[in-house]
């Protein structure tokens, strides 16, 4: 009977592991509502369980159900920073849906949810990231402020250096430092030539100050490095579509976008079709 009870038990848990990691599967290739369907017949005791069922609420827009699959993935491992880290996230996108009066209490959680992550982890630089950016973005009232940011970037600097000139690229733009911002990202780029992130964050920032013909050469080395990059198509559809400018390009990089096999890591197909329709409407 002992064996016959090992045995059950031992391909209870290989199911469940074999369920999890298709369901995980699932998520990479952005199929969201399939691998909830999945973790659904799955131990809602299991932290890992609730972490992803977590991760496919926050893809699908669905922030509430979110929070509280994170806040019990948290509380089943408080040790985690991967978990504090996504229950920031999870309630600073809140703060941006909510109401005036809901929005400074998310706002609130979404920082200490990001301190307490670094604080478990120092070397989460997702985490210092996005705290650095709530720093950047949050006024004094709300715990943010340049100060703390500038502290932020120093400590992402000795981590990452081309992370930390881009922070510091954001940090001199806030503060309209326009030639020493361009500086900075151009470091980045000289530090990592073959990063893409990096040349598209140079692209961008040339467009925003009206350099066009010096954005779109970087745009185009940026394809020539990653061809049929999804994340190359997106940045430049999106920074002409900001611009107003080579709307009949940004259609078609856009439509190239939608056929693209996307991971949770790139933009939604939700944004890239909102964008779509104002290209094809002329706003």
């Amino acid at each position: 009977m002992r064996a016959l009870i090992a045995f059950l038990t031992t391909a209870t848990l290989s199911f469940a592991q074999d369920r999890l990691k298709t369901a995980e599967d699932l998520y990479q290739k952005t199929e969201y509502k399939a691998s909830l369907q999945l973790l659904h017949g799955l131990p809602s005791s299991d932290a890992a369980v609730q972490y992803l069922a977590g991760r496919n609420y926050f893809m699908l827009g669905e922030y509430k159900k979110a929070t509280e699959s994170f806040q019990r993935a948290f509380a089943l491992k408080p040790s985690s920073s991967e978990y504090a880290h996504w229950l920031g996230r999870t309630y600073g996108r809140r703060a941006e849906t909510s109401n005036w009066f809901a929005a400074p209490g998310y706002a609130s959680k979404a920082r200490q949810y990001f301190e307490q992550a670094v604080a478990l982890d120092a070397a989460n630089e997702e985490a210092l990231n996005d705290l650095f950016d709530y720093y950047l973005e949050a006024p004094g009232i709300m715990g943010g402020g340049y100060d703390k940011a500038q502290a932020i970037a120093q400590r992402i600097a000795e981590r990452n250096p081309a992370e930390g000139h881009f922070a510091q690229a954001q940090l001199a733009d806030r503060r309209k430092q326009y030639d020493t911002a361009e500086d900075q990202l151009r470091r980045a780029l000289e530090l990592t030539p073959r990063h893409v992130g990096r040349m598209l964050d140079l692209a961008k920032y040339l467009a925003k100050r009206g350099r066009y013909q010096e954005s779109d050469a970087f745009f185009d080395k940026a394809e020539k490095l990653a061809p049929d990059s999804p994340k190359v198509m997106f940045a430049r559809a999106n920074t002409y579509v900001q611009e107003k400018r080579n709307l009949d390009q940004a259609r078609t990089l856009l439509m190239r976008y939608l056929k693209c096999r996307l991971s949770p890591e790139d933009p939604p197909r939700q944004t890239a079709e909102k964008m779509l329709k104002q290209v094809a409407g002329g706003w």
